[in-house]
């Protein structure tokens, strides 16, 4: 699909000669998901164990398949850990993970292995080595979970908590529209929602790097977005049975008005951070000069 572009000899611009700026595409901030590759051949290489256990005896038997139901946690703990470090790494302010995922699929991964190795060879040294060889490199492949708050210093930890949970129910709103909106089948308005989901998260941020404004967007964290979610959700319900052309219209019209108002509520949460600052500055300044404190000429 054709896409326009704007410059310096662009035709779109606005009646004072600017041009105006692009939105925000769905991409923004984008990143590679380390819950890919490796972690699918996490899932595939203890299969052959499924075909193992047929042939060795009921000892056998039991020993393979819990090797290979051992090895499959590990794997799936392995994915959700390096889910929930993304989700670290993606906010300034974020409370380790309650249970270090990662760790126990290492932990598990060695364990497996080592039931696996049992069933093998029927001794005791070679599963041992298995296991230690086995957590090592999986460590080493996936690393660890993160073992302390970020960006929680000098800030009062009832409040990030409190922002913690907000930001948290709107993310799960956020998901549910996702959900809602791959059962609808629309690749353009899937594009065209998550450009709103960017531009929301944007104001997530804003209010992790500043609990204090939670009071000022909370409305738009819950009320709004549930809101949001509701009509995402009828929306495919009707969109998957009719493919009413105005349903869609009325939608896209819904997401313009929804992405207009959280972008100017971020905006204006920076502006009011920026007064504080400049209040701060002042009032320092003031002081110093009535200390007799000046700068050299």
């Amino acid at each position: 699909m054709a896409q326009r572009f704007g410059g310096k000899y662009s035709p779109d611009k606005n009646n004072t000669g600017t041009t105006q700026p692009a939105p925000k595409g769905a991409f923004q901030g984008a990143r590679r998901t380390r819950a890919g590759g490796r972690v699918n051949l996490l899932f595939l290489a203890p299969l052959p164990l499924a075909f193992a256990a047929f042939g060795d005896g009921p000892a056998g038997l039991v020993l393979n398949l819990s090797a290979l139901g051992i090895l499959l946690l590990a794997a799936w703990l392995t994915r959700e850990g390096l889910i929930a470090h993304e989700a670290y790494d993606a906010r300034k302010v974020a409370r380790r993970p309650a249970f270090p995922r990662k760790m126990a699929g290492s932990l598990l991964t060695g364990i497996g292995l080592a039931v696996a190795g049992f069933a093998a060879s029927g001794d005791i040294l070679a599963p041992a080595v298995y296991a230690g060889v086995g957590t090592l490199l999986h460590g080493m492949a996936f690393g660890l979970d993160p073992l302390r708050d970020k960006g929680a210093e000098g800030i009062d930890t009832f409040q990030t908590d409190r922002v913690a949970r907000a930001v948290d129910e709107a993310e799960k709103h956020l998901s549910a529209m996702t959900d809602a909106m791959q059962r609808a089948g629309d690749r353009q308005l899937m594009a065209r929602l998550e450009r709103f989901q960017v531009i929301a998260r944007d104001l997530f941020r804003t209010v992790e790097n500043d609990p204090r404004d939670l009071t000022a967007a909370r409305k738009y964290l819950s009320v709004y977005l549930l809101g949001a979610r509701d009509a995402t959700v009828k929306f495919a319900e009707v969109w998957s049975r009719s493919r009413d052309p105005q349903a869609r219209a009325d939608y896209e019209t819904l997401l313009a008005d929804l992405e207009q108002n959280f972008a100017a509520r971020t905006q204006k949460l920076l502006l009011d951070d920026r007064t504080d600052l400049t209040v701060e500055i002042e009032v320092l300044r003031e002081r110093l000069n009535r200390e007799g404190v000046r700068p050299k000429e």
